[in-house]
C-alpha cells in the first residue's frame, strides 16, 4: 500500500469542466499514486492539528511522540506503507508551516539508531517552481535524516497563486495576478493557471517507477 499526503491547507477543486481552480499539491499528489496500480490511501493535512515539535525528548525513550494530535495516526498510515508520495507547497520561499511542521515530528521515529522509516520507498511532489526549490530540498533533507530510500522522483511545477481565486486579485497591486497580468476588470478562466500535459507526463513517469520499485522489492521479499 502506498500512501499519499498532501501538505497543503488547500485542497483540489475542479469547475465543472474539470479545469482546476486550486490544490495542485492535492492534484498531484493524487494523481501519482493512483497511476502506480498499486493499492493506495490519500491523506490531506488540511484542517487536520499537527503540531510542530516541541523538543520534550520525550519520544528518545521509545520513538513515540507524546503530543497528542493528528499526527500519530497519520504517522502509522507511513510506517505500514509500502511507500510514501510527500507533496508540499512553496510559502514564502519555503515549505508551508504543515508541511514543515508534520516532517519536523518525525524527529521522534529515530532515536537510538532505530531509524523507524529506514530505507521507505517514496517520491515528492514540490508546488512552487519548475525548478529545484526549497521545498525539495527541504522534503529529501527530513527523508534522509530518517535514512529513507532516495525519491524515485521529484515532481517539480509552479502552482495556482491565491490571488487568482481570492476575488480582490485582479487589481491588488501586491499580488500576483497584476504582477503577470497588470490590472484587470476581472479575473478571467483564460487568466487562471493551468497544470500542462508535461507535468502529466512527468507525474506518471515518477507514479510507474515508483510501482515498479514496489513490486521488485515485494518479489525479492518473498523469493528469500
Amino acid at each position: 500500500m502506498i500512501i499519499g499526503i498532501s501538505a497543503s491547507g488547500r485542497v483540489a477543486n475542479k469547475d465543472g469542466a474539470g479545469k482546476l481552480r486550486g490544490g495542485v499539491t492535492e492534484e498531484l499528489v493524487r494523481y501519482i499514486i493512483e497511476k502506480t496500480s498499486e493499492p493506495h490511501e490519500f491523506v490531506s493535512l488540511s484542517g487536520k492539528r499537527i503540531s510542530g515539535c516541541m523538543g520534550c525528548v520525550s519520544c528518545a525513550k521509545d520513538n513515540v511522540c507524546v503530543i497528542n494530535d493528528d499526527w500519530a495516526q497519520i504517522r502509522d498510515k507511513m510506517l505500514a506503507a509500502d511507500a510514501v508520495v510527500f507533496g508540499a507547497p512553496n510559502y514564502y520561499g519555503t515549505i508551508n508551516a504543515l508541511g514543515h511542521a508534520f516532517l519536523e515530528r518525525t524527529y521522534s521515529l529515530r532515536h537510538r539508531e532505530r531509524f523507524a522509516l529506514s530505507g521507505k520507498l517514496n517520491a515528492i511532489v514540490a508546488v512552487g517552481s519548475e525548478e529545484a526549490n526549497p521545498v525539495e530540498d527541504f522534503i529529501k533533507m527530513m527523508f534522509r535524516s530518517n535514512h529513507m530510500a532516495e525519491p524515485a522522483g521529484v515532481l517539480r511545477t509552479s502552482g495556482i497563486s491565491q490571488c487568482y481565486l481570492c476575488g480582490f486579485g485582479h487589481n491588488c497591486a501586491a499580488g500576483a495576478v497584476v504582477a503577470k497580468h497588470g490590472f484587470l476588470p476581472s479575473v478571467e478562466d483564460y487568466h487562471i493557471p493551468v497544470l500542462s500535459q508535461d507535468v502529466y507526463r512527468r507525474a506518471y513517469v515518477i507514479a510507474h517507477k515508483l510501482g515498479e520499485m514496489i513490486r521488485s522489492k515485494k518479489q525479492t521479499l518473498q523469493s528469500q
